[in-house]
């Protein structure tokens, strides 16, 4: 379990990745990071991959503060580290949470200064930061850290410029790529990184960290009940919380299980409870049918060509409902789109 999520959400608050030092679960995961940094062959590069809100994030930021807390991985705290926690009123925990860290790099979407939304993609000329960031000397003489939050939304042009990075990476800098889909990612920047897959988290975890994000008590009817629907994401159950966000789900699951088979009406019907500017109807939609596509990516498919239909659906839905939220666009000629493209993906 992680006491917080991926992005911040709509609804229900949640402490954002960098402020957050409490972790539960994915236990295997970071273990592998800290057997990794102990063992003084650290890999530049790790690809931490896995459906939005498990917890991704937080465990990026919990190593790029493990690291830059203890830059000598042979000290005995090191040694005998049980964890990657790194208490939370340290030097470099408060600096994090602050973003005033100077050893690391976080590279995500920034906001639009036109439309005052987030951008579709991490802009390049962030990413060429990466450049002079690595190539300058740690200010304290430790460990340069990169957080890339999500590398799915870097463009084609984006993903060159990282990949000059990961091929010639200096001495003792570290890259933490999330990916929501690895499929999504380049095959030359998945090949240079190791992977770190995380599964789901079970439905208990989920309710504990949702109680703990929003003071609640893990069995509370509400908390519970949007636990058993998120499919293991924290992000997932917090939106739930969030007005009829949890009704609005359980009738989109309903039209996906339908496919290939599209029902018009339905349709006009769920885009007409989209209509207007609310953030976290469209956030709503979009998640589940998000949701519905990582399930269907992970499983895998009986041929490669319908895994990468699956793969292109996704590229396709992300893309047109960033435009929708960016320039404030209809959502119904959204949802219809959205359906023509995975009942594609779903015949064969």
């Amino acid at each position: 379990m992680v006491s917080d999520v991926d992005d911040e959400v709509d609804g229900a608050e949640a402490s954002p990745p960098r402020a957050t030092t409490v972790f539960y679960g994915h236990a295997d995961a970071e273990r592998a990071l800290l057997d990794a940094y102990r063992s003084g062959r650290l890999p530049h590069a790790w690809l931490i991959s896995g459906a939005a809100g498990i917890g991704k994030a937080t465990l990026a930021y919990r190593m790029a503060r493990f690291v830059l807390a203890h830059p000598d991985a042979g000290v005995p705290a090191v040694r005998a580290a049980k964890s990657l926690h790194v208490d939370a009123e340290h030097p470099v925990a408060r600096r994090i949470a602050a973003q005033a860290q100077g050893d690391l790099l976080v590279l995500e979407r920034t906001i639009n200064e036109k439309t005052n939304k987030l951008r579709q993609d991490i802009q390049v000329d962030d990413v060429r930061k990466t450049v002079t960031f690595f190539g300058s000397t740690p200010g304290e003489g430790g460990w340069r850290v990169a957080i890339v939050d999500a590398v799915d939304e870097l463009n084609r042009e984006g993903a060159n410029a990282l990949l000059k990075v990961l091929e010639e990476p200096p001495r003792r800098a570290l890259l933490l790529l999330v990916s929501h889909s690895t499929a999504n990612v380049l095959p030359t920047i998945r090949s240079r990184c190791r992977l770190l897959a995380l599964r789901p988290l079970p439905t208990d975890d989920v309710a504990r960290a949702v109680a703990a994000a929003t003071g609640q008590a893990p069995g509370a009817a509400t908390i519970t009940q949007a636990a058993a629907v998120a499919e293991g994401s924290v992000r997932r159950a917090l939106a739930f919380l969030d007005g009829d966000a949890l009704e609005l789900r359980n009738g989109i699951i309903a039209l996906l299980e339908r496919l290939p088979a599209v029902d018009p009406q339905a349709l006009h019907a769920l885009g007409d409870r989209l209509y207007g500017t609310d953030p976290a109807a469209l956030a709503a939609f979009v998640d589940t049918v998000n949701a519905w596509l990582s399930a269907r990516l992970a499983i895998g498919a009986p041929d490669s060509a319908r895994l990468n239909r699956v793969a292109e659906a996704w590229e396709k839905v992300n893309q047109a409902a960033g435009e929708v939220a960016e320039y404030n666009l209809e959502r119904k000629p959204l949802v219809f789109n959205v359906f023509g493209w995975l009942a594609e993906a779903s015949r064969g």
